[in-house]
């Protein structure tokens, strides 16, 4: 009857999708409601937060192991894409966003990151895109940079500047 649950080992990254890329610190058992529960317990640097996660309620709540090499390869490439701008309201392509940051599918993260990407040369965005791109970024980032065993800060670098280099290509064909 036990489901084959996902199985992390202590000083795994993992991610989960509403966090992000957090650290597997421990594996607790613990008594709640008369029940033994095994726990993994994560630790999400940025945030200054510690999680509990069910062992068997992991998967359900998706959280995985940091993305394959093939799976960064197609989120570079998605950064190197054409952005995509929808004429729909704010509000509501703000909530897309969300729910794919929310999502933790990496592949989804570099779409919202590219889409809302400004260059130097462009026109300066609202605060709330400002947020969500920042949040995008960032997120994308600490996978990366979990993956190449670097810092948040010099994957983001590699982020802006894959976009940057990108950005001219697409503002040519435009105008």
């Amino acid at each position: 009857m036990a489901a084959k649950a996902l199985s992390f080992d202590v000083g795994d990254y993992v991610v989960y999708p509403k966090h992000g890329v957090g650290r597997v610190i421990e594996l607790q058992k613990e008594q709640i409601a008369g029940m033994e529960l095994e726990l993994y317990v994560l630790r999400f640097e940025k945030e200054r937060m510690t999680l509990r996660v069910p062992t068997n309620k992991a998967e359900g709540v998706g959280m995985r192991k940091l993305s394959s090499n093939k799976t960064l390869e197609e989120a570079v490439e998605t950064l190197k894409g054409k952005p995509k701008v929808k004429r729909t309201m704010w509000s509501r392509r703000a909530q897309e966003y969300e729910a794919k940051i929310n999502s933790g599918d990496l592949v989804s993260i570099a779409e919202v990151t590219r889409d809302l990407f400004r260059a130097d040369d462009q026109p300066e965005q609202s605060y709330s895109e400002r947020q969500i791109f920042e949040a995008a970024s960032s997120r994308l980032a600490r996978e990366l940079a979990a993956m190449e065993e670097t810092d948040e800060p010099s994957a983001l670098k590699k982020i802006l500047r894959i976009l940057n280099e990108a950005a001219p290509k697409h503002a040519k064909v435009e105008g």
